[in-house]
């Protein structure tokens, strides 16, 4: 095989895995008239089509899935393998793509970004934030945060947050002109923000615990938000009642600027963790990352 036709298939993959031909010619540092141009070419010298091209999408036709099911494991061996030659470096270096949400990489992680990049320069740090939870091996991130309640099987967990919890919290106008909920049960009476989990995910159903009862009450509201941090600013301009992370309002109910209701109601969850596949042998960068994160009580 020539060296071309092996850079046409490494760049026929980042298409397949990004759906769009937009996206795959930014990561490959391309134009997207090369890259589309390319492909073509492949085909032709192939004499099959790899992808169905409409105005919005771009997919894999049933030859190209093939296609792909064979190439992207290869490929992602041959990148572990170099990485893995990076551990010959006296100093750890290299691009390391992590999957997160909003709230961990405030919470967590943006935090200590300072010292991890002023004491390690060579190394240089992707993140994905998305409150969904990314295929971790199959979208080829070197690792992600999840809450010890989502921890794949087969995976390296290493605990880097205490357990924390999700805490109702409404302005004081709010509560003066609506009342106070005593119960999860009088939720369904006041205007609650949704907040919507993950790409295209549903609703999630606000999650209570008292005395080793267990209840889900599903809210209603003129609000819905994928991410907590905005729901906190509606909740202060009155828009109703959040479901958020505690640390995400300590100094707004310290100032009074929001009220947190049902708290006996308000269960604590598993902390965050670091996960990584399990078959991977660390690389220098990712230890770095794995000693700066990890919890220590």
């Amino acid at each position: 095989m020539q060296r071309r036709e092996l850079n046409d298939l490494l760049w026929f993959v980042a298409v397949a895995e990004e759906r769009s031909f937009t996206k795959a010619a930014a990561k490959l540092g391309t134009s997207q008239s090369t890259l589309s141009a390319t492909i073509k070419q492949l085909e032709q010298r192939l004499g099959l089509r790899l992808l169905t091209r409409t105005t919005r999408s771009v997919s894999p036709t049933e030859a190209g899935e093939k296609l792909l099911a064979s190439m992207a494991p290869r490929i992602a061996e041959i990148e572990h393998d170099l990485a893995s030659l990076m551990s010959l470096r006296d100093k750890p270096s290299g691009l390391v793509r992590i999957t997160i949400s909003d709230h961990a990489y405030n919470w967590l992680v943006r935090p200590k970004l300072g010292r991890l990049t002023t004491d390690y320069s060579d190394i240089r740090l992707e993140f994905s934030i998305d409150n969904g939870l990314r295929n971790i091996v199959e979208e080829r991130f070197d690792a992600g945060v999840r809450l010890g309640e989502s921890l794949e099987k087969d995976m390296v967990a290493v605990r880097i947050s205490p357990d924390w919890r999700l805490v109702a919290v409404a302005s004081p106008d709010y509560l003066e002109r609506h009342g106070t909920p005593s119960t999860p049960q009088d939720l369904v009476h006041h205007n609650c923000m949704n907040h919507r989990q993950g790409r295209g995910g549903g609703l999630y159903s606000w999650e209570f615990a008292r005395d080793g009862r267990e209840l889900r009450v599903r809210v209603e509201g003129q609000l819905i938000f994928n991410s907590s941090l905005p729901m906190v600013d509606a909740a202060v301009e009155g828009g109703g009642i959040a479901y958020v992370p505690g640390d995400t309002v300590v100094s707004l109910l310290a100032e009074g600027r929001l009220v947190q209701v049902l708290d006996e109601w308000s269960p604590f969850f598993p902390g965050y963790h670091l996960s990584y596949p399990s078959r991977r042998q660390l690389s220098p960068a990712m230890s770095v990352i794995v000693d700066t994160l990890r919890y220590r009580e």
